[in-house]
């Protein structure tokens, strides 16, 4: 018999999207969830699921918000050592400080340290999904993988293909991109609960061949996500014009190659043009807002209210380590700072939409993780609205639960999460 357990606390559920209607019209609040084996068996009263589960033992909460982990949409685990790296825009911070930290991946003991490290830290942060690049080196993906796979995680990565615009120990072919991107696809994909994204990084550091070999592969096994960047930043932008000609815009360097599609991820996607934004909602590919990392290295505000209201899919991501945090919170904080540069302030509940629902959305995982319903699986997470001093006063004279919610948002870190659990057991 699975074990069983039940959580006591307020357990939130999204019963539909809070960027339609009164925000907090979208989730439904209950008393307890029941826990069975692998999966979320109920939700409802604390007596009812005890008479419906009368072996299960009972974990009782209080107050404190009890949900589905957070998901993180776009990060690059082999960053985690040179987070908030100090001063550069985004091409001389590639160079200065990012490329000669994944030069160190081609050893696997390295790359075994960091994913497990990375693992841990975002863990604590209640984080129980991820969307990873890795580096150009095999080794980096069995790395990430093998940990994940040890703690019974959901996560996705792949491979980082560049062949260009890269120093020497970082480029590959264009063949050997796709080699060794199929090889790993075909070793790892769909193991236990491990998916493969196929990676080109961004145009850039990819030549028409290689997003052309990317393309192929990515039409060969469309059951895979590709991820990549797009108009992370002006002068970015203006690298790729130059850089592709031809192009009609920046999105035409992938969409050319067969790098445009639904189960694609835009990381950033911050300057786009009219066209861009409607063969992006045309494909129903997702895109990736990464607000700790749009500010630390200057990129711009990304137009959430705008392109939400387009009936675009989007996610919610830390962007390790050109983001500053591996917090959720932390990045949800900034979403909503952007939000108000923007003159649209983001409501609690849409914050945590996002960044647990849209962004299974995005990954094209919703019907598994990122909600706390009968039958998906049991990545949870409870959150202490009382964790430091600062956010336990402000939440005491909160008048409703999103007011008690929102300075833990604001100010909460890993302080604030109680307890994870991944899989159906608590970490």
């Amino acid at each position: 018999m699975a074990s069983q357990t039940i959580l006591q606390g307020r357990v939130l559920s999204f019963t539909g999207t809070p960027f339609e209607g009164e925000p907090g019209d979208a989730v439904q609040v209950h008393e307890a969830v029941a826990v069975s084996g692998l999966h979320i068996a109920a939700l409802g009263d604390l007596d009812q699921l005890r008479a419906a589960y009368p072996e299960a033992d009972v974990v009782h909460h209080g107050d404190k918000v009890i949900m589905a982990g957070f998901v993180d949409a776009h990060v690059h685990y082999p960053q985690t050592a040179m987070i908030a790296s100090w001063g550069k825009r985004l091409i001389d911070w590639l160079n200065s400080y990012t490329f000669p930290e994944e030069m160190k991946f081609a050893d696997r003991a390295y790359a075994d340290e960091i994913a497990g490290r990375y693992l841990d830290l975002t863990a604590a942060h209640g984080t129980t999904t991820m969307c990873s690049f890795a580096t150009i080196h095999p080794e980096s993906v069995d790395a990430f993988f093998s940990a994940a796979q040890a703690r019974g995680q959901r996560v996705v990565t792949g491979k980082t293909c560049m062949d260009r615009n890269a120093p020497e120990g970082l480029r590959d072919t264009a063949q050997t991109a796709y080699d060794q991107s199929k090889a790993l696809l075909e070793r790892w994909h769909g193991v236990d609960r491990l998916e493969y994204a196929i990676t080109p990084r961004f145009s850039p550091t990819s030549t028409p061949e290689q997003l052309e070999a990317m393309g192929r592969l990515w039409a060969e096994h469309p059951d895979c996500l590709m991820q990549t960047h797009l108009s992370e930043q002006t002068d970015e932008i203006e690298w790729v014009r130059g850089l592709f000609p031809d192009a009609r815009d920046y999105l035409d360097t992938y969409e050319s190659f067969g790098l445009l599609g639904g189960r694609g991820l835009y990381g950033h996607a911050i300057h786009l043009e009219p066209r861009e934004r409607d063969q992006l909602r045309e494909h129903g590919a997702a895109l990736v807002h990464c607000p700790t990392s749009n500010t630390f290295i200057g990129s711009g505000l990304f137009d959430m209210a705008g392109l939400m209201a387009e009936g675009q899919r989007i996610g919610l991501a830390t962007d390790t380590g050109g983001g500053s945090s591996f917090s959720m919170l932390r990045t949800m904080a900034a979403a909503y700072e952007i939000g108000q540069l923007r003159g649209v302030p983001l409501h609690a509940a849409q914050l945590l939409w996002l960044a647990t629902i849209g962004s299974a959305r995005s990954l094209r995982m919703d019907d598994k993780i990122g909600n706390l319903a009968p039958g998906m699986e049991a990545d949870l997470i409870v959150l202490d609205l009382t964790s430091t001093p600062a956010i336990s006063q402000r939440s005491a004279v909160a008048d409703d639960l999103w007011e008690a919610v929102f300075p833990t948002i604001m100010m909460g870190d890993d302080r604030a999460i109680a307890e994870v659990w991944i899989n159906g057991q608590r970490t």
